[in-house]
């Protein structure tokens, strides 16, 4: 079980997931070589996974979640299928095992459940899909990260770890086939070093340490935390899918994001508005969040809550055998698409 210096590591890596270990080592107040080896140590137990990815929108892409009702006898090849596939992020079992939810990515003329039902096997299986477009992550930085587990740093903790950094700002950076190498080693690692991403792409260090930086800079490259939250305590997740009015959206997701329990809040098209995914530790902490917490947001008009069964994938990350495993392949943009605009400064999924 990670104790209290392993979640402020974790925590140290939300804030800046390539921090170097002596930096982290000078924000938690531990050598560095107590960091690096506690690091590893949740690494190699599939505890934590840090990750590199390219942002969708830098290539035109939307996020979309599906809910896949299923036969229950031919739910397993269907989330087979789903977790093999790059453009999906996110899936889990929900409903007593038979409805997968999921998010994917695909361009924003297309619907989505095109894209989704040409990939999937013998899809006889599918009872019923309802697919709608993410259309905002709430949340900036840490406020939009999971911290339910602890950890907690000071401001001053986290202006260590983000020093000499800044918010991307932008346009997004093309990527292209010399790129694919670089972005493979940092998907399988994200905190990859510059001599081993100098020694994948064949390029120079500088010429690493330049192209890392554009593509940072710009918001083209994102670094995700992936969590197994049962061993840090956890073991109930919940999907919620509130309704408020429009002219509270905005008001009401923010201030949902902001609770510790909360892994990701976003609006969503369809009839319900608002999406949040919930980890607690039991049965009886998410009755305390839902009659205690969220129900003492103004405007909340309704609500539907969706029990995870078992976790299938998280952002870069296959579930399997309670570890994090890393996921078949980066999801890099398709030839022949566009490129995006100047990105958000808020953190999606």
């Amino acid at each position: 079980m990670p104790d209290a210096l392993d979640r402020q590591i974790i925590r140290a890596l939300q804030c800046s997931a390539r921090a170097p270990f002596a930096r982290i080592a000078e924000a938690v107040g531990a050598s560095e070589q107590t960091v690096a080896r506690r690091y590893q140590a949740l690494v190699r137990s599939g505890v934590v996974r840090v990750h590199g990815r390219v942002t969708p929108a830098s290539y035109g892409q939307v996020e979309w979640v599906a809910r896949i009702a299923c036969r229950p006898d031919r739910v397993g090849a269907l989330a087979e299928a789903l977790v093999r596939r790059p453009e999906v992020s996110f899936a889990r079992l929900a409903s007593g095992g038979s409805e997968i939810i999921c998010l994917l990515r695909s361009s924003a003329s297309d619907s989505g459940d095109t894209v989704l039902l040409k990939e999937l096997p013998r899809t006889s299986a599918v009872l019923n899909l309802h697919i709608d477009m993410i259309l905002h992550g709430f949340g900036t930085g840490l406020s939009a990260e999971w911290n339910g587990y602890g950890g907690h740093l000071t401001a001053e903790q986290q202006a260590l770890l983000t020093a000499g950094t800044e918010p991307p700002s932008g346009p997004y950076r093309e990527i292209t086939d010399e790129d694919r190498p670089l972005l493979a080693a940092l998907a399988e690692d994200g905190r990859a070093t510059h001599a081993r991403l100098a020694a994948e792409t064949g390029w120079s260090k500088g010429r690493v340490l330049r192209r890392l930086a554009a593509l940072e800079e710009s918001g083209t490259l994102a670094y995700d935390v992936d969590l197994l939250s049962e061993p840090l305590g956890h073991h109930l997740h919940a999907t919620l899918w509130l309704r408020v009015p429009p002219h509270r959206l905005e008001a009401v997701g923010e201030e949902i994001a902001r609770h510790d329990q909360i892994a990701f809040a976003g609006a969503i098209s369809g009839p319900h508005n608002i999406m949040a995914i919930a980890i607690c530790r039991d049965t009886d902490d998410l009755y305390r969040f839902l009659t205690r917490q969220i129900a003492s947001i103004p405007d909340i008009v309704g609500y539907e809550v969706s029990i995870r069964v078992r976790g299938l994938k998280q952002a870069g990350s296959l579930i399997t055998g309670g570890r994090l495993t890393p996921a078949p392949g980066p999801y890099v943009r398709p030839r022949g698409t566009g490129r995006g605009e100047r990105p958000r400064s808020s953190k999606g999924t």
